[in-house]
C-alpha cells in the first residue's frame, strides 16, 4: 500500500510563523515562511528533491516548529527514506503532540515499516478525534488501522475497523476481501465465505478472491473448493505468489500429483523463492522423486539455516536413500534448533537405526515420548528399536502401550507376536498374531508365524489352515511348506507330509539356482564392461543353465552377442528376455 500525504498538512503556509509566535517575527522566522510555502508550491508540482531542500531549510531557520519537521517526515517517506521520515515525524509529534497530519503520517509509516504496535496509538487517536469532530475516517486509513489491529494479534477489533472500511465503500472488492480475511483468521468461515462472494460479484476476475474462496470451502468442507483454486490459477498464469498458494492448497487436500506441475510452475515463475522450492519439495519427496526433492531441500536449507522443518525434511530424505550418515547432522540440527520438534526426534531416530545405533535411537524415542506421551507411533517405534537390540522386556511394554493407544493399528500385535514367541509364550504370540491378521491378512509371513506358533500348542487343525494360507500368498517359500509337513505327521497324513517336503525340496533348489544365475551373470557383467565378450558370454550361458528363465542373463547375453556382430542370436536372446519379462508381470 502506497502511503498518502494529508493534504491539509501540506497547507498551512498561512498560520506558519503565527504558530510559532505572537510577536513580530524574526528575519528567520519569515525566511522560514517563505521556504516553507516554496517547499509546499513545489510538493503540489510533485517536485520531491524541491521540496526536501526548502523543509530542511524550515527546519533550520525554525528547529521548534513542528510544521517544519512533519512535512520534511512526509516527503522523506514519500522518498523512500523511512529512518529519516519516522525521525522527523516523531520529532513533530514531540513539539505538537496533537499535530493530526504527523500523527496519520507517523502511523502510516509505522504500518509501512511493520511498527503496527506503534502505530496503533496514534490510530487510536485519529479515531477519537474524528468521533468528536464528525469527521470519520478514511477507508484507507481504516483499513490501515485493521491490518495493524491484526497484525498485533487484536483480529477482533481488526474486523470492527474493516467493516467501518467496507460500510463506507461497499463497492471496493478489495475491502470485501480483507474483511473475508479477517473472518477466516478467527475461523468464523459463514461470514469470510459471504465477503468472498461479495467480492467476486463485485470483481469475478479476482484471482486473490477466488483463492481465498476456495480455502474458506476447503475449510468448511465444502464442494466446489478445487474449481476455485483452478479458476485463481487461470487469471493469474504468470503470478509466483498465486501459483504457489494454489499448488500447495491442493498438495494439503492429499493430490500431490495435481498440485505438482501447478508447484513446478511457480519455481520456474521465480526461482529464488524459498517457499516455492520448499513447498515441491515436499510434493517430490511424497511422490518418492526423493532425490529430485533432496536437491531442492539442499537450497532450502542453504538459504535459511534455521529452518527446523527443513532440516527436518533434508535428514529423513537422505535417509529414504539410504544415505543416513549424512542426513544424520541435518536431523541432529534440527532437534537442537527446535527441541519440542517431535518428528524430527522420530526421523533421527530412524536414521540412527539406519546406521545401526540403535542405543541413539532408543534415546531420540524416549525423548519424542516425553513431548507427545499419547502417541501409539512413537511407542510402536521404540519397541521396535528395543526388539532390534533383543531386550523383549523393555520392548513388549512399549508394545503393549501402542497397541492400547491404537487397537486398530495391527503392526504392534504383529511384533508382539513375534516377541511372545521368541520367549516361548505361545499362547499369548497365537493371540497377538490372530489379533494383527484379522486387521491385516494380506500377510504372508504372519500367517506362517501363526502356524508355527500353533504348531508348537498343538492345535493341529488351525496350523494347518495358517500355514496354507501363508503358502497361499508366499508360494515361493519353502518354509511354510516344511512346517506344514511336520504338521501332518503329526495328524499321521504322512502321504501329505511327503508330498510338502518334496515341494519344499524343489524349492530350495530353485532357490540355489536362482542365486548361482545371479552370481553367473553379475560375473559376466563384469567381463563384458572389461571387453573379454567371450568369457562373458559364457558366464551369460552358464547362468541360464541353471536358471533358463533369468530375464537379466537373456538380455546381457543379447547384449555381448550383438557387440560380437551376431544380431540375430542377440535378436533371439532379447526376444526371449522381453517374453520372460511380459509372463512375469
Amino acid at each position: 500500500m502506497r502511503l498518502t500525504l494529508p493534504i491539509e498538512l501540506l497547507l498551512l503556509c498561512v498560520s506558519f510563523i503565527g504558530a510559532a509566535q505572537t510577536q513580530e517575527p524574526s528575519a528567520s522566522l519569515r525566511q522560514a515562511d517563505a521556504e516553507y510555502r516554496e517547499g509546499v508550491s513545489a510538493l503540489n508540482r510533485n517536485d520531491l528533491e524541491t521540496a526536501r531542500s526548502k523543509f530542511e531549510a524550515v527546519t533550520r531557520l525554525a528547529p521548534g516548529a513542528e510544521q517544519g519537521h512533519s512535512a520534511l517526515g512526509a516527503v522523506l517517506v514519500r522518498q523512500g527514506q523511512w529512518a529519516g521520515g519516522t525521525h522527523e515525524l516523531e520529532k513533530a509529534l514531540a513539539i505538537k503532540p496533537n499535530d493530526g497530519g504527523a500523527q496519520l503520517n507517523l502511523a502510516m509509516v509505522y504500518v509501512q515499516t511493520g511498527a503496527h504496535a506503534k502505530a496503533i496509538p496514534l490510530f487510536a487517536k485519529l479515531e477519537a478525534a474524528s468521533r468528536t469532530d464528525h469527521h470519520p475516517l478514511s477507508t484507507t486509513v481504516l483499513e490501515a488501522y485493521a491490518r495493524s489491529l491484526q497484525s498485533s494479534g487484536q483480529t477482533h477489533s481488526a474486523i470492527a475497523q474493516m467493516r467501518q472500511a467496507v460500510a463506507q465503500d461497499g463497492r471496493n472488492a478489495a475491502l470485501h476481501d480483507e474483511l473475508g480475511s479477517l473472518y477466516a483468521i478467527e475461523k468464523n468461515w459463514q461470514p469470510a465465505e459471504q465477503q468472498f462472494r461479495e467480492a467476486l460479484t463485485l470483481k469475478d476476475d479476482s484471482a486473490i478472491a477466488h483463492l481465498h474462496l476456495g480455502l474458506v470451502l476447503n475449510a468448511e468442507q465444502t464442494a466446489g473448493a478445487e474449481d476455485e483454486w483452478m479458476k485463481a490459477y487461470a487469471l493469474a498464469p504468470a503470478n509466483p505468489g498465486v501459483a504457489l498458494a494454489v499448488g500447495k492448497a491442493i498438495a494439503d487436500t492429499g493430490n500431490d500429483a495435481r498440485a505438482l506441475p501447478i508447484l513446478e510452475h511457480a519455481v520456474e515463475l521465480d526461482r529464488k523463492s524459498v517457499d516455492a522450492n520448499y513447498q515441491l519439495a515436499l510434493v517430490l519427496q511424497r511422490l518418492d522423486r526423493v532425490k529430485d526433492a533432496i536437491a531442492l531441500l539442499r537450497q532450502v536449507v542453504e538459504a535459511e539455516p534455521k529452518n527446523s522443518d527443513a532440516l527436518t525434511n533434508l535428514g529423513m530424505a537422505l535417509a529414504q536413500v539410504h544415505n543416513a550418515t549424512d542426513g544424520i547432522p541435518f536431523l541432529k540440527q534440527a532437534t537442537a534448533l527446535n527441541p519440542n520438534n517431535t518428528t524430527a526426534h522420530q526421523d533421527l531416530a530412524a536414521a540412527y537405526i539406519q546406521v545401526n545405533q540403535i542405543d541413539d535411537a532408543v534415546g531420540e524415542l524416549k525423548t519424542a515420548i516425553k513431548l507427545a506421551p499419547d502417541s501409539p507411533q512413537l511407542h510402536y517405534d521404540l519397541g521396535t528399536a528395543y526388539k532390534l537390540q533383543d531386550n523383549a522386556a523393555d520392548a513388549i511394554p512399549e508394545l503393549e502401550t501402542a497397541e492400547n493407544l491404537n487397537p486398530s493399528g495391527y503392526e504392534p500385535p504383529y511384533v508382539l507376536g513375534l516377541l511372545y514367541m521368541q520367549v516361548a509364550r505361545y499362547a499369548e504370540a497365537a493371540q497377538q498374531l490372530e489379533t494383527s491378521l484379522k486387521l491385516h491378512p494380506q500377510n504372508g509371513e504372519g500367517w506362517a508365524t501363526l502356524g508355527n506358533v500353533y504348531n508348537k500348542l498343538d492345535r493341529l487343525p488351525e496350523a494347518a489352515t495358517a500355514l496354507r494360507e501363508a503358502i497361499k500368498q508366499m508360494p515361493d517359500h519353502a518354509d511354510s511348506h516344511l512346517i506344514l509337513a511336520s504338521v501332518l505327521v503329526k495328524q499321521k497324513d504322512n502321504e501329505g507330509a511327503a508330498q510338502e517336503r518334496k515341494i519344499a525340496a524343489d524349492l530350495m533348489r530353485r532357490h540355489m539356482d536362482l542365486q548361482r544365475a545371479e552370481v553367473a551373470t553379475n560375473s559376466g557383467k563384469s567381463l563384458l564392461q572389461s571387453g573379454r565378450l567371450d568369457d562373458a558370454i559364457a558366464q551369460f550361458r552358464d547362468a541360464l543353465t541353471y536358471d533358463p528363465r533369468f530375464v537379466d542373463a537373456h538380455a546381457k547375453l543379447a547384449e555381448a552377442l550383438e557387440r560380437q556382430g551376431k544380431t540375430a542370436e542377440a535378436a533371439a536372446e532379447r526376444a526371449q528376455a522381453d517374453t520372460l519379462r511380459k509372463d512375469s508381470q
